[in-house]
C-alpha cells in the first residue's frame, strides 16, 4: 500500500492579530496549517490573502521560508496517510482551490470559539476549522466537538501526530532540515509529559 507523511503546522507568526489570539487562548501557537511537502515549503490554510491584512482572509497557500512565517516559531507533526486517503485529501483542496474565490475566512467563527458556541457558515473558514474538516472529511481524525469549535491546540492533542520538530521555522530550514529524513537530534524539543 503507497503511503505518504502528511504535516501538521502550528505557528506564531508573533502579529497583533496572531498575539491577540494568544492572550486569550493561552496557547504556543495560534494558526494551523497542512502540508505534504517534507521541506514544508508549501503548506494549505485559511489566511491572509494580504500580508499586511488580517481582515481580507480565505483559502491560502503558504510559504513557509517567507513573510509573516520567516520569524515564526513552529511545532511540526507528521502523520501517515494511505492512498484512499490521500485521494480525498487530494479531492478535497482541488475543490476548495477551484471555488477559493467563494470561501471566505471565518471571523464569525473565532467568536463562536470564545464563547464555545459553534458558527458554522457555507465556505467559511478559519484556520485551524480548515484543517479539522481536512483531517475529518479524509478520515484521519474524528473530533469529539464541532469543527467550529476545533482550535490548534485541539489538533495537537488529537493524538494522531507524532512531533518531529519544535523550535523556529529559520532555524528548521537553516539547518537543511527535512522532515522525511530527520532523526531526534539536540535541535529538536521532546514532548513535555
Amino acid at each position: 500500500m503507497n503511503e505518504k507523511k502528511l504535516y501538521i503546522l502550528l505557528t506564531d507568526t508573533g502579529t497583533v492579530f496572531t498575539r491577540l489570539i494568544k492572550s486569550y487562548t493561552k496557547r504556543p501557537y495560534n494558526h494551523a496549517s497542512i502540508s505534504f511537502d517534507p521541506q514544508l515549503v508549501n503548506a494549505y490554510s485559511f489566511g491572509r490573502k494580504k500580508p499586511r491584512n488580517p481582515f481580507i482572509g480565505g483559502f491560502v497557500q503558504e510559504n513557509m521560508r517567507s513573510g509573516l512565517f520567516k520569524h515564526a516559531s513552529a511545532a511540526i507533526y507528521s502523520c501517515t496517510v494511505n492512498e484512499a486517503q490521500l485521494q480525498k485529501i487530494n479531492a478535497y483542496l482541488e475543490k476548495i482551490e477551484a471555488e477559493k474565490e467563494q470561501y471566505r475566512y471565518n471571523f464569525l467563527g473565532l467568536f463562536g470559539v470564545i464563547l464555545n458556541k459553534p458558527i458554522k457558515r457555507e465556505k467559511a473558514f478559519f484556520c485551524s476549522q480548515f484543517v479539522a474538516s481536512v483531517l475529518k472529511e479524509c478520515d484521519i481524525v474524528d473530533f469529539p466537538k464541532p469543527l467550529s469549535l476545533i482550535t490548534p491546540h485541539d489538533i495537537q492533542e488529537s493524538g494522531n501526530f507524532q512531533l518531529v520538530y519544535r523550535g523556529k521555522l529559520a532555524d528548521f530550514y537553516a539547518d537543511g532540515n527535512h522532515i522525511d529524513i530527520m532523526e531526534p537530534s539536540f535541535n529538536m524539543v521532546p514532548l513535555k509529559i
